[in-house]
């Protein structure tokens, strides 16, 4: 079975990218259990505890990030650099996931032959 590589790239808000890969991720979840989410660059911003997208009526789905363990995806990784160079920390994030470099990623993700940018 093909693993399958979910990378998101773009913040949360200001396009629906963020909410349609979230949903494609979890919708993915019940084909397959090879999958993972990769958060980098802006992408990170998609954890971030305490967003208030109301303000710019916008849906605040970042609390559905949660279901990822009901959905049994256990591999979700966030690039350490983009949180550093956005001045957060792990502890900023809505859930637990996997911080490691950029370089990391960039190894880790080349194992899955299926990638899914958004």
């Amino acid at each position: 079975m093909n693993k399958i590589a979910f990378i998101g790239r773009r913040g949360p808000h200001g396009s629906a990218a963020g909410r349609e890969g979230l949903d494609a991720l979890l919708a993915s979840s019940a084909l397959t259990e090879s999958l993972a989410l990769f958060l980098i660059e802006d992408g990170v911003l998609q954890l971030i505890q305490d967003q208030r997208p109301q303000a710019i009526l916008q849906r605040h789905y970042a609390p559905t990030f949660k279901l990822l363990e009901l959905y049994d995806v256990e591999e979700l990784y966030v690039c350490a650099d983009s949180l550093s160079e956005r001045g957060l920390q792990p502890d900023d994030l809505i859930i637990e996931a996997r911080c490691l470099p950029r370089a990391e990623l960039t190894r880790l993700w080349a194992s899955y032959a299926i990638h899914l940018s958004f």
